[in-house]
This record gives C-alpha cells, sequence and structure tokens, in this order.
C-alpha cells in the first residue's frame, strides 16, 4: 500500500521536493513507496520545472488537510499564515506533518506540538534549520543521550554571505548587500536575514532540542550585522579573528537551571571549528559530555537540500506507517516532541563573554589611563589596547577585554561615554 502525500506549496522548496520523490534510482527503495496524491498552488497556471498527473494540483489548500486519503501533510508553502492553521487543522484530522517553516515553529511551536501529542501524531522540522545539513533528527536522537552545554550556529547564509565577502574584499556592508540582493543571495526586504531574526527562529528551535525545554521567542536575544564596519574586519583581522553572525544556546556559566539564548556578530579566533565556515555556507557545532565537540556542515539553502531534509522526515514517516499497527500504535518517544515545559533564558546582561570594543578619541594625553581608570571601576580587565592611528582629528582606540559580565560592562561604558576626551564609541561586538 503506497502511503499518500499532501503537499501545501510548489515554490523552490516544493518543486525540489517532488523532483527528489519522481526520481528514486539510486536511493532508499522506501521511496518508490510514496504517492503524490495532492499538490496544493496558489496559482495552477504558472509554469513550473515538474510534471504531475491531471488532477493533483489543486488551488484548494484546505481539502487536501481534511482529505481522508492523504496520511502526511507536508507544508513547504512557508510564511505564518495560512500554514500555522492548515497544519493545525491537519492535526487535528491524524495526518503526520512535515514542515520546512521555521518561522512557524518558533513562534507556534508550543501550540503545534502540543496539539501533536494530544493526537498522537508526529511533526517533523527537519529542514526548518540548516537546509539539507541533517541536524534535528541527530539532536532528537544520536545527541541526545550526552549532556549538551553549547550549541553554536553560522545559521544564515545570506550574512555568512555578506561577512565573508566583506572580510575578502574589504568592502563595506551596503556595497556587499546591494550586491547580494542582485545575484538573489538575499531578499529585496533584508530585514530577517541582516538583522538576525532567521537566525533567532532557528536558535530557538536548535536549544529546544539540546536542551529539552520549549523556548519563549522574544527571550531570544537578536542583533544583526548592519553595524559591522569594514573597519572592524580589518581590527579583527590584525587581532587574529574573523567576524561571523553566530546563533548561540549555552548553559548559563553560574546557573545550569538556565540558558543563554542569543544571536550576535561574533569576533571568533581564526582556530575555531566555524571561523573557516564561508559564502553560503551553514555549520551547527554541538559540545556537550561525553561526546566533546560534533560539526554539522553543509548547504544552508536551496531547492536540493532542503528537499533531501524535507523527504528525509517523509521517509522516516513512511517507515514508522509501515512498521506501526493499530493495535501498537503508541508514538515513537525519539520521534515525537518531548518536552512540555519552557527553558529559563537569562537576559543577555548577565552573560559573562569578553568584549570588542572601538572608540574614537580626541587626541589628548592620558586617554587609554582614563579608559583603564573607568573600566577597573566595575571590574573589567582589558586584554589589549591598541591605538592604531587616526580618523581626521581623532585617535583610534581598540580595546579586547577578559571575560565580563555584560550589565557590568555596559555601565562600565555609560561612564566612559560621559568623558570629555571621548568622542564616540563606534563599534561593540563580543569575543568568542
Amino acid at each position: 500500500m503506497g502511503v499518500k502525500l499532501g503537499i501545501l506549496g510548489l515554490g523552490t522548496v516544493g518543486t525540489g521536493t517532488v523532483q527528489l520523490l519522481q526520481d528514486t534510482t539510486g536511493r532508499h527503495p522506501l521511496l518508490q513507496e510514496i504517492e503524490i496524491y495532492r499538490v496544493g498552488v496558489r496559482s495552477p497556471d504558472k509554469l513550473r520545472n515538474v510534471e504531475l498527473p491531471a488532477g493533483v494540483v489543486t488551488t484548494d489548500l484546505e481539502a487536501i488537510v481534511n482529505d481522508p486519503q492523504v496520511d502526511i501533510v507536508v507544508e513547504v508553502m512557508g510564511g505564518l499564515e495560512p500554514a500555522r492553521s492548515l497544519i493545525l487543522q491537519a492535526i487535528k484530522n491524524g495526518k503526520h506533518v512535515v514542515t520546512a517553516n521555521k518561522a512557524a515553529i518558533a513562534r507556534f511551536g508550543n501550540e503545534i506540538f502540543t496539539s501533536a501529542n494530544q493526537a498522537g501524531v508526529y511533526v517533523l522540522l527537519e529542514a526548518a534549520v540548516g537546509g539539507g545539513i541533517p541536524v534535528i533528527q541527530p539532536l532528537k536522537q544520536s545527541l541526545s543521550v550526552n549532556r549538551i552545554h553549547t550549541v553554536t550556529g553560522i545559521v544564515n547564509g545570506t550574512t555568512n554571505y555578506i561577512l565573508t565577502r566583506m572580510q575578502q574584499e574589504g568592502s563595506n556592508f551596503e556595497d556587499v548587500l546591494a550586491d547580494a540582493q542582485r545575484l538573489g543571495y538575499a531578499e529585496a526586504d533584508p530585514t530577517a536575514d541582516v538583522d538576525g531574526l532567521d537566525a533567532g527562529d532557528k536558535i530557538a528551535i536548535l536549544a529546544s532540542l539540546a536542551f529539552g525545554g520549549r523556548i519563549h521567542l522574544e527571550d531570544v536575544y537578536c542583533e544583526g550585522i548592519r553595524q559591522v564596519s569594514k573597519t572592524d574586519i580589518a581590527y579583527a583581522e590584525k587581532l587574529g579573528f574573523v567576524i561571523k553572525l553566530l546563533a548561540i544556546a549555552k548553559l548559563h556559566a553560574q546557573d545550569t537551571s538556565k540558558l543563554s539564548v542569543r544571536v550576535h556578530p561574533t569576533l571568533l579566533p581564526k582556530a575555531h571549528p566555524l571561523a573557516s565556515i564561508n559564502g553560503v555556507y551553514n555549520a551547527i557545532l554541538v559540545e556537550g559530555e561525553p561526546i566533546g565537540q560534533v560539526m554539522f556542515f553543509g548547504p544552508g539553502a536551496g531547492a536540493g537540500a532542503t528537499a533531501s531534509a524535507v523527504t528525509s522526515d517523509i521517509l522516516n514517516l513512511v517507515a514508522t506507517l509501515k512498521t506501526e499497527t493499530a493495535s501498537t500504535a503508541k508514538p515513537n518517544p525519539l520521534l515525537a516532541c518531548r518536552h512540555q515545559d519552557y527553558c529559563q533564558i537569562a537576559p543577555i546582561a548577565e552573560l559573562v563573554t569578553r568584549f570588542y570594543t572601538r572608540f574614537l578619541t580626541k587626541d589628548q594625553s592620558g586617554v587609554i589611563g582614563k579608559l583603564g581608570t573607568c573600566f577597573g571601576n566595575y571590574g573589567v580587565s582589558l586584554e589589549s589596547v591598541v591605538q592604531t592611528g587616526f580618523q581626521g582629528e581623532l585617535a583610534e582606540i581598540v580595546v579586547v577585554t577578559h571575560d565580563v559580565k555584560e550589565g557590568d560592562f555596559r555601565q562600565a561604558l555609560t561612564e566612559i561615554r560621559n568623558l570629555e576626551a571621548i568622542d564616540s564609541i563606534p563599534s561593540l561586538l563580543r569575543v568568542l
């Protein structure tokens, strides 16, 4: 008996998934037991790169999630609505769901997974983070025997591409962004990418899996890359760092009942495993006990990569449907969502980290001494202080601190801003 799919959306990912399912030679034999039964689209007359039998394509998306013949609903349309409502309706009708929709999962995961657990169905989301990189299932299964303490990822290809180009060419942000938009690597409205919101959605999902609790998206601190200048990239290079937009979920240093979950541009030592991840590629570094470090690397987007992840989830569900019998149909605990409680997220002011800060100061004697005194008043100890030159009449001083509590560091900066000799603080970045 074939397993019938209802696919919602036939854009880039939907088309890639249909192409993969239609070309099963050399792939897992179980794929041959899948029938593309219904495909929902907004505009049926649009030219597409796939051919489907007459009667398969429809504009009635609700009919697909309500069709008793459909076993698995594959949501690859994106956006928040009607995706959320259709997913919930499919679950209510006892259908398993595969989705690539990180925005809907990050915002409505609580509602979606609670409904799925009540209905005894699975919601799988391998494609929601990291494109084709298998990271969701490993976190749920093979790595779940570890005590994970940190997940650090480069999970947004657009920002990684922009920062890589800035680093390699010495270009500024606006020029590279405009070029990335021309080449199709950045959206016409790049806000979700360059302000770190897309990476925020993804780290919320990874953190919930790694640490076994739900995440309030509004607790995730997000800072984007608009403020990163070519000057900072050049200084980072001199100091032995590269700048990457990192998404980090980590057990709190002082209180392991709390998590630190955040997205921000970060100075990364060149020897760090993530420092060499360039262009549109993604990578996720998982650290835990007893495994140590494991890194997942690969294409973070694209029709083929994302279709690979979507189809791997479909395959998992097909295997489950084939092996479950009505009398023993209890959800597989390694596929189901196992957590109901929310993780406690520490505010960013409690973060303990190193900082890189660039000051523009008036050319006066004793400025560095005054900086040192202000920092000392708040327990901020300095790893390095570099004065490399002038911008017009102003001297440029770059400081890298030792580990410090973010709240203390910010207080020190407030005092420093009031010093007569300080013109401005153009850059403030965290250091891993």
